[in-house]
């Protein structure tokens, strides 16, 4: 299983990545898989079991996600 984060816009996306990062977390920005969408975009991939602190951090730092989805790995 794969967790992404998506959002609206890309400043958004690169800043998850620097912030969560500088947590420590493996956070890596890829394009939005076409099973979620057919436009272009990124999303960022994270480990499913940091899902949690993820949340805190975004909360915290007010970053705007679209959304979370779990898909599984091709």
């Amino acid at each position: 299983m794969k967790c992404l984060a998506t959002f609206h816009v890309t400043s958004m996306a690169l800043m998850f990545e620097k912030i969560c990062r500088k947590e420590g977390l493996d956070v890596k920005i890829i394009p939005v898989p076409r099973q979620l969408s057919a436009s272009c975009g990124l999303a960022c991939s994270y480990p499913c079991d940091k899902e949690e602190s993820i949340r805190h951090i975004i909360e915290k730092k007010k970053i705007d996600i679209a959304s979370f989805h779990q898909i599984e790995e091709t």
